[in-house]
């Protein structure tokens, strides 16, 4: 779910921000913290968000066949 590269380019961006002699010991807290606020917010990978848009086209798809079908069907009852 969580994407360690995200992670290390906001701990590197970080680092260039924050003095040399800080560097290692704020890495270490922001990184733990940074993770564990991502993790939080429940984020799905972008090959998660594709996999259920698929299912859900497929899913739209067969709905309106079987709304065609019953539509159909109706007509031959009404008949």
């Amino acid at each position: 779910m969580l994407d360690p590269k995200a992670v290390d380019e906001v701990i590197a961006s970080l680092r260039r921000a924050v003095p040399a002699g800080l560097t290692q010991d704020i890495e270490q807290n922001l990184r733990a913290a940074l993770s564990a606020t991502l993790a939080r917010l429940n984020l799905v990978t972008r090959e998660e968000l594709e996999v259920q848009s698929a299912v859900l086209a497929r899913t739209r798809a067969r709905l309106e066949t079987l709304e065609k079908q019953v539509a159909e069907l109706e007509a031959l009852l009404r008949k």
